[in-house]
Parts: structure tokens; sequence; C-alpha cells
């Protein structure tokens, strides 16, 4: 039997053409469910892909060249910054991850702007996201203007776990919705994050960090000088208090997801990026876990710049300051799942 004559879910075909690293699973092991939609030839998904974005692609053309079957899932989730007069073109792909895309747009002159910076979501980015339940516990599900779903969030929520067409669409414009919202917040605080500018259905656009010729790399692939990464841990360290004051924890922060911009060399700008986990202080029951997560992480990068780091002693000062004294079994136990949780990533890895 050929490729073609094979019958696939919708979603999972587009994936598996967008992503190379994804692959299916073996045949006879695929779940359904019952919303399973009816699985489609190869032709027909073509076919609809091309109707549904022609208009697009008449009306947007972008000097990034994207593979055939990106371009419709680009254009359709940056049309409307296009049509909104934010953005006039797409000019390279930034960086590509497991569950977003950041590409390097050219800003409309009326934003007072030049470059911008778009992240895309992926097609069923959760199918990527490793125990996105944990980050949702405590939070309210926030619909597609940023604002709490009001009267209805309990029938959405059922929606979410019962996992529906509507739940799964749902869920991914309030996990879209919490990161456009955080750092808006954040921003407007003082903190050093990117400049959130719009939001669509299936991206964020927000302000660009580096010149036309190159990003701000991320923490994790620079080296720093000992008095310059004591400054920057500084910078973090004041960052994650801005965040407890705001009732956040970032829940994924690392030297991977801090940028780092110093064209003329140090003293550099440090930005932290990737907020759509971010959870509650006080709602989440997993949000010490997630504090002692963040710093450990950061706290290795910076260690092995020369910096003195006690990432328990961090934590349970912060903690003690911004939520009350600690059961010193709970710390304990926590401490032990934040361990055994970064040992699962690295073996992931």
């Amino acid at each position: 039997m050929s490729q073609d004559d094979v019958y696939i879910d919708e979603y999972e075909y587009y994936e598996a053409l967008y992503d190379p690293s994804w692959t299916a699973a073996p045949a006879g092991q695929h779940r359904r469910d019952p919303n399973h939609k009816p699985k489609k030839h190869k032709s027909e998904i073509l076919l609809e892909l091309t109707d549904d974005l022609s208009d697009v692609q008449l009306g947007f053309e972008t000097t990034y060249q994207p593979s055939r079957h990106e371009e419709g899932w680009l254009l359709q989730s940056l049309f409307s910054f296009y049509d909104e007069g934010l953005i006039t073109d797409v000019l390279a792909l930034i960086k590509g991850g497991k569950e977003a895309s950041v590409y390097l747009c050219q800003a409309h002159a009326a934003t007072g702007l030049d470059l911008v910076a778009a992240k895309v979501y992926r097609p069923r980015m959760f199918r990527n996201l490793r125990n996105d339940a944990m980050y949702r516990q405590g939070r309210e599900v926030l619909v597609a203007t940023g604002k709490p779903a009001g009267k209805d969030a309990g029938t959405i929520a059922r929606a979410i776990r019962n996992k529906t067409a509507f739940g799964q669409k749902a869920a991914h414009t309030s996990w879209l919705m919490h990161e456009f919202v955080a750092t808006e917040q954040l921003y407007e605080a003082g903190g050093a994050v990117p400049r959130p500018i719009s939001s669509s259905d299936n991206a964020i656009l927000m302000s660009y960090h580096g010149d036309d010729g190159l990003a701000a790399p991320t923490l994790n692939s620079v080296r720093l000088g000992r008095d310059e990464a004591a400054r920057l841990f500084g910078e973090v360290m004041r960052n994650v208090e801005l965040m407890l004051r705001h009732d956040l924890v970032h829940g994924d922060l690392s030297a991977y997801n801090i940028l780092y911009w110093a064209p003329e060399g140090p003293p550099g700008e440090m930005t932290i990026i990737d907020f759509p986990q971010v959870v509650n202080l006080h709602n989440n029951p997993k949000a010490r876990m997630l504090l002692e997560r963040d710093i450990l992480r950061t706290c290795e990068y910076f260690s092995a710049q020369g910096v003195a780091c006690h990432p328990e002693a961090i934590v349970q000062d912060l903690w003690r300051r911004f939520v009350g004294e600690p059961d010193p079994e709970d710390v304990a136990a926590d401490w032990s799942r934040v361990e055994l949780l970064l040992e699962a990533e690295a073996e992931a890895v």
C-alpha cells in the first residue's frame, strides 16, 4: 500500500508535514475518542487547505519562503496582523520549537517599530506539551479577548475536560491568552519581558530583540564574565520577585527562556520569554514546586558562570516573603518532586 492510500487523521497528517520529527503511532494503536473526526484522504486535506487560504495567499505575500505545508498554517495565523496594519511582511524564521515557532516580521510604519516578532503555535500544540494539566490548575479559562469566560466558564471547563473539539479549541485559546495577558501585565509593571502588541487565534505579536541580521540569543548559548553574570542574576531575581508580586510563577524559567542582547559587548540586556505555562502563586497547588524548579534551573546556569547561588535558600526566602512560612515536610516533598521532574526531562532530551 502506498503512502497516498493511507487514511490518517487530518491534524495528525498536518502535524507530520509541519514537524519532520513527529512520528505517528504504530498501526492498530491509535486511540479513538467520541469526538474523533472522520478520516480524510491526503488529496482531500491538501485541497481544503488550498481552498481555505486562497484569499490570504493572494493578499499576503512574504519574503520568507515557508515550506508548502507550513505556508497555509503560517499565513492563516498571521493574516489578522497583516489585515490590522501591524505587519507588512514575514522576513525569516527565528526559532522553531515543540509548541511554537517565532518569525521575524516587518512592522507597519504606523506601529512606530521597524521589526517585530510573531510567535505562532504549532498544530495540535498540546500533543507536544507534557502534563499541561499541571499548569492549568487554579487558572481561569480565558477567552479570545483575554478576559475570564465568566458565566460560560463551567461549560467551557467541562468541554476542555471532555476533550471535545470545542474544548480543545477553548483550551488552546486560553493557553495562548494566559501568555499574552501575563506578558502584558509584567511589561506594564516594568518587567524585562517582550512588549506584547497583539494576539490572534493562534499567534502573539511582540517586540523583537536583536537586529536585522541576528536575533538575540538565549542565555544558555552565552558565556558571561563573572561581573556581568552577577549583574544579570540580580536582574533575573528582580523579575522573579516582580512576578511573585503579581501572584505569578513563570513555570518554565531557565537560561533557555532568557534572551541576552549585547551587540557591542557587556553590559547587555536580558529579556525573559515564553509565559504560556505561567501559574497563579496562590491558586495552583504545584506553585512552590514550579518556583523551585525555576530557581534551580536558573542557578545551574549562573553557578557555571561563577555566581554563588543557593537555590533552596532563595526559594525559602521568596516563599516566606510572598506566601508565608512553608511546612518543612511539604518543602522536602517538593524538592524531591523537582529532582524527579528534572531527571525525567533530562532523559527525554
